[in-house]
C-alpha cells in the first residue's frame, strides 16, 4: 500500500513539473490563410498532418485572396488569429512585413531560394512564379479570334466579353492592373488604357469561383488570371479554356509565403513552412498542380510542362509599383470602375 502511496504522489509531482501540453511542440493549432486552390490546400495539408500526427486535427485553413488576407491581417492584428500566410504578392508582403504583421524565420531550404525572392530579414519567402496570362473560353471563341496581346482586350470587337475577378480584393487583378500603368508609361496613359477595358468589361465577380463559373456560361468569353490556374482549371475540372501568352510579356508575380507575428503558432507555422518548402514538395506540386517552383529543384525532376514552358517575362519596376499601386488602385474603383470607359 505504501508503495502504490508513493508512487502517485510521484505521478503527481511529475505532473505539476511538466510543462502543460499547450507548450509541446506539435501541440500548437495552427490557421493558415491562403489563396490556393483548395483542393491543393487539402492535399499538402493532409500530407503534413500525415507525416507530423502530433498537428491532425488542429489545421484550419481560410481561403481568401491575397489582399483580404493582408486586410484581414491587419485587423486582427492586436489579437492574432492566423499563424500563417501561404499565398501574397510581393507588395503585399512587404507591406504586412513593413507593418509588424510577419514574423522572422528561418526555413531549413531557404538557400534554394535567391536573394531577390526572399526578404533579407526572413519574413516572407517566394513560393512560386505566377505569369499573368489571357484566357478564354475555347467553347465560344476560336484560337484566331482570341486576343493576342494586352492592347487587343481594348479594341471594339471585345466590348462586353470580358469578365473580370473584382480588383480591389485581389492580389493578383491589383498587380496586373498595376502592370498595365507601368506598361503604358504613364499613370494618365494608363488610366487612359484601364478606362477603355472597362468599357469592354461585361462584370466583375467577387472571388474568383464566380469569375470562372462566368467564363464557363459566357457572360464574358475573355479573363485576365494566372497561368498556374489556366493549366489547373481544364484539366481537373473539365473547364473549356485556353491560354495566350502576352506577344508583349507577362507581369510575373512573386507569390510567396510567411509566419505570421502571432506567438501562439509560431511553431506550427515554422513545421509546416519547412514542409512545404522541401524541394520534392516543390516539384510535387509543378506536376500535380502546375506551380513554378521559385527556389531551385532539380532539372530530373520537373514536370514536362515546365520544363518545355516558354515564358515570356514583362520587365517590371516593382519598387514603383510597391509604392503607387495602393494609390492607382484607389483611382481606379473611385474613378474608373463600373464607368463604361466615361
Amino acid at each position: 500500500m505504501k508503495f502504490a502511496i508513493a508512487i502517485a504522489v510521484l505521478a503527481f509531482l511529475a505532473a505539476g513539473c511538466a510543462p502543460e501540453k499547450t507548450d509541446e511542440p506539435g501541440a500548437q493549432r495552427l490557421i493558415i490563410y491562403t489563396g490556393r486552390d483548395k483542393n491543393e490546400v487539402a492535399a499538402v495539408v493532409n500530407q503534413f498532418t500525415q507525416k507530423y500526427p502530433q498537428y491532425a486535427g488542429k489545421v484550419e485553413t481560410v481561403i481568401l485572396g491575397a489582399q483580404a488576407a493582408l486586410d484581414r491581417l491587419r485587423a486582427e492584428k492586436a489579437n492574432p488569429q492566423a499563424g500563417y500566410l501561404w499565398g501574397g504578392t510581393l507588395q503585399g508582403l512587404q507591406q504586412a512585413a513593413n507593418e509588424g504583421l510577419l514574423s522572422p524565420s528561418n526555413p531549413k531550404n531557404a538557400s534554394l531560394i535567391d536573394a531577390s525572392r526572399k526578404d533579407s530579414q526572413g519574413r516572407w519567402f517566394a513560393e512560386m512564379l505566377l505569369p499573368e496570362v489571357i484566357i478564354y473560353n475555347h467553347d465560344l471563341m476560336k484560337p484566331e479570334q482570341a486576343p493576342k496581346d494586352w492592347d487587343d482586350l481594348v479594341k471594339p470587337e471585345f466590348k462586353g466579353r470580358i469578365v473580370i475577378r473584382d480588383v480591389m480584393p485581389s492580389g493578383t487583378m491589383r498587380t496586373i492592373y498595376s502592370a498595365m500603368i507601368l506598361r503604358a508609361g504613364s499613370p494618365e496613359a494608363g488610366f487612359d488604357w484601364l478606362r477603355k477595358l472597362d468599357a469592354n468589361t461585361a462584370i466583375y465577380t467577387p472571388t474568383p469561383d464566380d469569375m470562372y463559373l462566368k467564363l464557363d456560361r459566357g457572360v464574358g468569353t475573355v479573363t485576365l488570371w494566372n497561368l498556374q490556374d489556366a493549366l489547373i482549371q481544364p484539366l481537373k475540372n473539365n473547364r473549356p479554356w485556353s491560354y495566350v501568352m502576352p506577344a508583349s510579356g507577362a507581369p510575373v508575380l512573386l507569390d510567396g509565403v510567411a509566419v505570421v507575428n502571432n506567438p501562439k503558432s509560431t511553431e506550427a507555422a515554422a513545421a509546416f513552412q519547412d514542409f512545404l518548402l522541401e524541394p520534392q514538395m516543390q516539384l510535387q506540386l509543378a506536376t500535380d498542380y502546375y506551380q513554378i517552383p521559385a527556389m531551385q529543384v532539380p532539372d530530373a525532376g520537373k514536370p514536362e510542362w515546365l520544363a518545355k514552358l516558354n515564358l515570356k517575362e514583362m520587365k517590371m519596376d516593382w519598387d514603383a509599383m510597391s509604392r503607387k499601386q495602393s494609390e492607382w488602385m484607389d483611382h481606379w474603383a473611385q474613378n474608373i470602375k463600373g464607368k463604361g470607359g466615361k
